[in-house]
């Protein structure tokens, strides 16, 4: 089974500071695929024009997170903040729906000490946004976060995360698989993955713990990972979310040494 990969422009061609404009890139790179956080500062028809004119598929966006100049990362277990949630989720459903995007990433918020009220608005939240996906054929996302890369984000817990899909039981609620993640809070990457692969949604790579290119020095044994994904049989595709450590072009080496195409 070949392995699909998708850029994540988010975190790689950043050598240009255009977001948009990195969808071509992305293309003349070799990809078929991308995936990326929310578009901020550009509209729906500038997001889709670079797609279509780079004739690329996008493969999953984050959700409008907010301002995160102030701290926000999103609303979904925020109490008092249900409107900002619901509106996030309208605005980012436009975006998906333009780009023809059929997964989106819903983001918890920043909580340094959770309650039970957290808890409570979260799966309320949630079944608000599986309800407006289940209307627009969209599964939603969610993906526990290491406290390495981002202190204090509510979601930080894979038995939490697989709790909270097990409970709301929708086709239209998945969990993102952050290897990077997995390895960082839980580790056990391949009974986790074997045992809870009807949850996953979506899969995300990058070494630990630099979050450099998967064949960069560091814990993990990514051509181990790699034979592992195509053992269960996942067939969707990787999200590349990693910092290349040199260049983006230089750094893409890994792939046809790992025996793997874009």
């Amino acid at each position: 089974m070949a392995l699909k990969f998708a850029a994540n422009l988010s975190f790689m061609f950043t050598e240009c500071p255009n977001l948009i404009s990195r969808y071509q890139l992305a293309k003349e790179a070799g990809f078929h695929a991308v995936e990326s956080g929310f578009p901020f500062g550009y509209t729906v028809q500038q997001v889709q024009n670079a797609k279509k004119n780079a004739d690329i598929e996008q493969v999953l966006i984050n959700v409008f997170t907010g301002d995160v100049t102030k701290g926000e990362m999103g609303f979904a277990a925020i109490p008092g903040d249900e409107a900002k949630f619901k509106n996030s989720i309208e605005l980012t459903i436009d975006y998906a729906k333009a780009l023809n995007c059929k997964k989106i990433h819903v983001m918890a918020g920043i909580v340094e000490n959770p309650t039970a009220e957290n808890d409570t608005v979260y799966e309320s939240n949630l079944r608000f946004a599986v309800e407006k996906f289940k209307e627009e054929g969209i599964i939603g996302i969610i993906e526990p976060i290491n406290k390495y890369a981002l202190s204090n984000y509510y979601l930080n817990c894979f038995d939490k995360g697989i709790e909270i899909i097990k409970k709301i039981n929708s086709p239209h609620l998945k969990l993102m698989c952050d290897i990077f993640h997995l390895q960082h809070i839980k580790g056990n990457i391949t009974n986790f993955m074997k045992d809870n692969l009807p949850y996953i949604g979506h899969i995300q790579i990058a070494q630990v713990p630099d979050r450099n290119e998967p064949d960069t020095l560091g814990e993990l044994d990514y051509k181990y990972i790699f034979s592992l994904i195509k053992e269960i049989g996942y067939n969707g595709h990787i999200g590349l979310e990693y910092k290349p450590k040199t260049t983006t072009m230089e750094g893409l080496k890994w792939v046809k040494n790992f025996g793997e195409n874009l």
